[in-house]
């Protein structure tokens, strides 16, 4: 089982510091004055019929090798950071994985853009899984099995947040206990490639 919290100390710069190493153009850009964050921003509340009206406060986003932040970014405690930017390092790694066309492709058209979107919901599982694993190496097991971040991620998978890009909350559970269970076990068999909203063990 995962260990107990740790520190941030200078965790936040390390993990910056492994991402550049690994993407030489990596960089943190506020989405505040950003154009497109602000078309995207109004498309998403166009298309979710006014569902997610948070993507410039709230949410993060990858384009290219930037990752474009809200206001709130540089208020936001070093481990919570520390943990987003390990989410978003998935993302980077899928972009160099498919290439541009085919990651924007899945991202947004199978099966349906809008409500049932499973190439999204597979991206973001992949990301969301390391979501909880970082949340379990830095804050400890109980942390990443808290009730309050088990409902947030599902919310993220069956709500308007994402576009309801999975909307079956059941199998968003399975999901989730399936990773708990993998970090528990030391072997978590939903990294990398593996995580299929179809189902899970």
């Amino acid at each position: 089982m995962t260990g107990s919290p740790r520190s941030a100390g200078s965790l936040l710069d390390q993990t910056i510091a492994e991402i550049k190493a690994e993407f030489p153009t990596f960089r943190i850009v506020p989405k505040r004055g950003h154009r497109l964050s602000k078309v995207i921003d109004v498309l998403l509340r166009v298309l979710t019929f006014g569902a997610q009206t948070q993507y410039l406060t709230h949410y993060h986003t990858v384009l290219g090798n930037t990752l474009y932040v809200p206001e709130k970014w540089d208020a936001t405690a070093e481990l919570d950071r520390v943990i987003t930017l390990r989410h978003e390092r998935i993302h980077l790694r899928q972009r160099r994985r498919y290439g541009d066309v085919l990651m924007a492709f899945l991202y947004l058209f199978p099966f349906l853009p809008v409500g049932l979107a499973y190439g999204r919901a597979r991206i973001e599982w992949e990301a969301y899984s390391e979501s909880i694993r970082a949340t379990a190496e830095l804050r400890g097991y109980e942390a990443a099995a808290a009730p309050s971040l088990r409902a947030h991620i599902v919310h993220q998978f069956v709500s308007g947040a994402y576009g309801w890009m999975w909307p079956f909350p059941a199998t968003v559970e399975k999901w989730y206990e399936t990773v708990l269970q993998g970090i528990r076990m030391g072997t978590d068999k939903t990294s990398g490639r593996s995580g299929d909203p179809r189902g899970a063990a």
